[in-house]
């Protein structure tokens, strides 16, 4: 396991209005691993990910980015080498694969380079490759995930932002979702943050865990010992002391 710390989050809080979405966090996250982000609705998963990527501004705490200390905005993590792939889906239905891919890799000003990493990346998503001038709109479900998956990686990011991958796809399409974010971490030592209900699907690929409730750090550890632990069942139970 790499040991290089890619990013720390120190004693992190964020608000929105009256409601403290996290309290006095601190996490870490190592260079090429996969680490799932758990817990029950509410519990500030996303938060997380949106205070990394500069969509949620923190009221106190510290984010360091490879030794660094930063005021996150989107645009600057991008450049950074961070890539934030939000719930949903949120392709652009009228626009081709290609064309999304296209949007995906904006900061690639010679067209040369830009034909180059679109092929770079199609190369990981074949039916995609096949789909490359078919509009986003008339994929299936997991096509339209994997393109969202694939729209990420445009920028070659260093760290890849995940929120609920697998949100609305049918089993078979959620195991193929995750055996590709696990080619995408070995094959391209991409540091992956997961957010996920399907805790068994991610921690089948993680290699460690943080698990939260309410805004705070209530677990932490590697992905196997937790799964063994119970004490996942207890958090989503609401039985955990």
């Amino acid at each position: 396991m790499n040991e290089e710390i890619i990013l720390q989050l120190e004693n992190i809080s964020v608000r929105f209005g009256g409601v403290q979405a996290l309290s006095d966090l601190s996490l870490s996250f190592r260079a090429g691993e996969i680490v799932a982000l758990m817990g029950p609705n509410g519990a500030g998963k996303s938060t997380i990910l949106k205070a990394i990527f500069g969509l949620a501004p923190k009221t106190s705490g510290r984010i360091i980015w490879q030794g660094e200390n930063i005021q996150p905005l989107a645009h600057q993590m991008v450049r950074l080498g961070a890539s934030f792939v939000p719930q949903g889906r949120r392709v652009f239905s009228h626009l081709s694969v290609a064309e999304n891919l296209a949007v995906g890799g904006f900061m690639i000003k010679d067209r040369a380079k830009l034909k180059e990493k679109m092929s770079e990346v199609l190369a990981i998503f074949p039916e995609l490759k096949l789909k490359r001038d078919c509009p986003a709109g008339l994929l299936s479900g997991g096509q339209q995930q994997m393109l969202a998956l694939a729209r990420g990686l445009m920028t070659s990011p260093r760290l890849l932002l995940l929120d609920e991958p697998s949100l609305g796809l049918a089993p078979k399409v959620v195991k193929e979702v995750f055996a590709k974010i696990k080619e995408i971490n070995e094959k391209q030592k991409t540091t992956i943050i997961v957010v996920e209900h399907n805790i068994k699907s991610l921690l089948n690929i993680a290699q460690r865990a943080y698990v939260l409730d309410k805004g705070r750090l209530i677990l932490e550890g590697d992905a196997a010992s937790l799964m063994a632990s119970g004490k996942l069942e207890q958090v989503f139970l609401g039985k955990l002391e």
